[in-house]
């Protein structure tokens, strides 16, 4: 496997593990529930969502490190910032909700990106998955990565 390569396994590795670990247990509830915030609570969505974004980009550079240190995979730090700069921006304009629903409404996509809504006038929530469904998936990514790191980090040869 070329450098390139290598590197592209592992930053991709280690950011898929990090953006569920951040943005399912590490976001905490009142960003999960204000971060779209518009009207009134314009302010506090997007202070709750700069915060989400701000942890969610930590976990990531936090496990981007262990990733490359224990796959002995340098990862050049000036790309690795850019990177998640550029991350970070789609993170925070995704998250702020209004946004992604516009542009799947524009791209014909508007009913299912609410499909799993609340019904008009029911008190219900049809769903496509769970918030249980989400940690619990989280979870298991997070042990897949150190599961991972566990078998880079071995000199051993098969």
């Amino acid at each position: 496997m070329s450098g390139r390569s290598a590197r592209f396994a592992v930053a991709l590795a280690a950011l898929y593990a990090a953006h569920e670990v951040g943005d399912q247990w590490v976001q905490t509830h009142h960003q999960a529930l204000t971060k779209g915030g518009r009207g009134q609570q314009q302010r506090a969505g997007q202070a709750a969502c700069a915060r989400h974004v701000a942890t969610m980009t930590a976990t990531k550079a936090l496990m981007l490190g262990v990733t490359s240190a224990v796959t002995r995979t340098r990862l050049p730090l000036g790309r690795v910032a850019a990177a998640l700069a550029v991350d970070a921006a789609s993170h925070y304009w995704a998250d702020r909700r209004y946004t992604l629903a516009a542009l799947a409404d524009r791209l014909g996509k508007g009913e299912y990106y609410r499909l799993g809504a609340p019904r008009e006038g029911r008190d219900d929530n049809p769903t496509i998955g769970t918030g249980a469904y989400a940690l619990d998936q989280a979870w298991h990514m997070a042990w897949l990565w150190v599961a991972a790191l566990i078998v880079a980090g071995g000199d051993e040869v098969m």
